[in-house]
């Protein structure tokens, strides 16, 4: 006979979750968006962003997400079991009546800021763009570090950091432990048929 504390060990394995994949902005948050779809699971998007030169594979999102802020949040039901693109500015509105596997992107900053430079070269909206690489560069540094600080108070919020840089050097293996994360929600050999080194295109020379 199934004992009591198997079947409790069982739902809690089983507890419904959302996945969140977030981090700065060019950071390889729509290549994990799409690993994960690859990887066999569903995806909470719109399509009302399209792809473009930028992201030629799509950007992955869901419009609603940007009213977080003004708490609504009863879409958030309907992303359990999936996983939604969040940017890093609105964790912090993520209500406790939910529970959120974070998927945070890292990227090497200087990177970061060559992709954001060429997206608003090829979108033509860097007319004006005043601020120096070093005030970004700094800007970036401190929303990281409080984020981070927001993601080790937040119980709710589990988080696990995902180097873009390691992912294409090592596709398999952190792409495993990403499943290991989401609880075998997502198959790593999958995953790894949308890493495309062909879309590196802001590596700085130098580093690896």
């Amino acid at each position: 006979m199934t004992s009591l504390r198997s079947v409790l060990k069982k739902l809690v394995k089983h507890k419904p979750f959302v996945t969140v994949v977030s981090g700065l902005p060019r950071s390889g948050t729509s290549m994990m968006m799409s690993a994960l779809r690859s990887g066999g699971m569903s995806l909470l998007v719109d399509g009302i962003r399209e792809a473009d030169a930028n992201n030629p594979k799509g950007y992955y999102e869901f419009e609603r997400v940007k009213k977080l802020p003004v708490r609504d949040t009863d879409w958030l039901k309907s992303a359990e079991g999936k996983a939604v693109k969040i940017i890093s500015a609105l964790l912090e509105y993520l209500p406790d009546a939910y529970d959120f596997r974070v998927i945070f992107m890292e990227r090497d900053i200087d990177e970061i800021l060559k992709s954001q430079k060429r997206m608003l070269a090829r979108s033509g909206t860097d007319q004006g763009v005043s601020v120096s690489d070093e005030d970004m560069r700094r800007h970036f540094q401190a929303h990281l570090e409080e984020v981070q600080s927001l993601l080790t108070t937040r119980g709710w919020l589990k988080v696990i950091y995902v180097s873009y840089n390691q992912v294409l050097q090592n596709p398999i293996g952190e792409f495993q432990r990403v499943a290991k994360f989401l609880e075998d929600r997502a198959v790593p050999a999958l995953m790894t048929e949308v890493v495309d080194p062909a879309l590196y295109r802001e590596k700085i020379i130098g580093k690896r």
